[in-house]
């Protein structure tokens, strides 16, 4: 619920009320200056996810660090509406970002702190649950008749709250000198895999970041009927849906002892629903194509980021690892936005989401070889 929290905060806001927001204060520049906000967004996010992990490390305490980010970041969303520049509205994206970090890479590496290798899957199928609730929440928000622009920001503090703090306060810590134990046992040795697993979910990354971000002007430029509400919704049922697939998908990659297979197929998918949405010309066929494109990379990315503990090292430099592991969830989006401007502009969403396939086609084949380097690295320590 707390690593969701961090959902509910950046799903509505980054998917449909800033781009709402850039659109009223800028007009015909919205998707230059969302690009602007996109990437220095991303600069802030990159940094704050290792550096503040690095410091949870340090300090040897998760709880204060998650606190001092979840009070920033709410407070910094509640300041949007007094921001009458572009320029003002970008500083304070990157604060914001910033803060936000201050509160997911402690959170991510706490919970990794106390999950046993046996139950990876299982995890990676719950934090399914964290693009729901976002998109859920960002469905609720932007209802006409619960909250208006300003109280929608307001309202996506509370539900942050809601869910980050019951962990806050009722969770406590397993016994780490027995997972300790646990993990020199089945902890692969990082490495080859580790950089291979890391390649694979940047260029999925790549693809979903676009959607992300562009998602609300992909649908008005196939009909411009498409409103804000309507598109979250969308999305909402979408990443709804994956959930019980993704705990089923994971539970099933624990029986089996095949982590990297899920990643592959879903890789695939995604691979293919894209050429779908290339060559889609009505918003039935962009609508059902979008569908399967955003089912397949919620599991994908649910089930990644669970599996990547497999490929960490050291237990004590757990929160930096994820920081830079994170580098995977926010470099995309300093490349996506000028790649969108160099494309969209002149040649349409559709040849810009070929090349989004063929980068996610490329994804599943090194996972294939991620796959074979840890069944490798399995065996030996077996042998041994």
């Amino acid at each position: 619920m707390a690593w969701a929290g961090g959902a509910v905060a950046y799903v509505p806001f980054l998917t449909i009320l800033l781009p709402i927001r850039v659109s009223a204060m800028v007009g015909a520049d919205r998707v230059q200056w969302l690009a602007y906000m996109t990437f220095w967004g991303a600069v802030a996010s990159s940094t704050g996810g290792v550096l503040f992990g690095w410091l949870s490390d340090r300090s040897g305490v998760r709880r204060p660090w998650i606190i001092a980010g979840l009070v920033g970041a709410v407070a910094l969303m509640l300041c949007v509406p007094f921001m009458r520049q572009p320029l003002q509205l970008l500083g304070l994206i990157v604060l914001w970002q910033l803060a936000l970090n201050m509160m997911l890479g402690p959170l991510s590496a706490w919970a990794a702190d106390h999950v046993p290798p046996e139950q990876l899957g299982v995890l990676g199928g719950l934090l399914a649950l964290s693009p729901a609730l976002g998109s859920a929440s960002g469905a609720l928000v932007t209802i006409p008749a619960i909250a208006g622009p300003n109280r929608s920001l307001a309202l996506v503090g509370v539900l942050v709250c809601a869910c980050v703090l019951p962990a806050l306060v009722f969770a406590h810590p397993l016994d780490t000198s027995l997972l300790a134990k646990v993990e020199q046992h089945h902890r692969t040795p990082p490495g080859r895999a580790a950089r291979a697993m890391w390649v694979a979910r940047f260029l999925v990354q790549i693809c979903e970041a676009t959607l992300f971000a562009y998602l609300y002007y992909y649908f008005r430029s196939i009909d411009p009927q498409w409103n804000a509400s309507s598109i979250a919704r969308l999305f909402s049922i979408v990443v709804c849906t994956a959930v019980p697939a993704a705990l089923l998908i994971g539970r099933w990659s624990d029986k089996r002892a095949r982590p990297i297979a899920p990643l592959i197929v879903t890789a695939l998918t995604a691979a293919l629903a894209l050429m779908a949405m290339a060559a889609a010309r009505g918003p039935e066929a962009a609508t059902a194509a979008y569908v399967v494109f955003g089912f397949a990379t919620t599991i994908f990315l649910s089930l990644h980021s669970a599996q990547t503990l497999r490929v960490l090292g050291c237990a004590k430099r757990r929160g930096r690892d994820l920081g830079l592991f994170n580098l995977t969830n926010t470099a995309p989006s300093l490349i996506m936005p000028w790649l969108t401007v160099a494309i969209v502009p002149r040649f349409g969403f559709s040849r810009f989401f070929a090349v989004l396939a063929a980068l996610a086609l490329a994804a599943a084949f090194i996972l294939v070889i991620a796959a074979r380097r840890l069944k490798n690295s399995r065996n030996a320590s077996q042998n041994a």
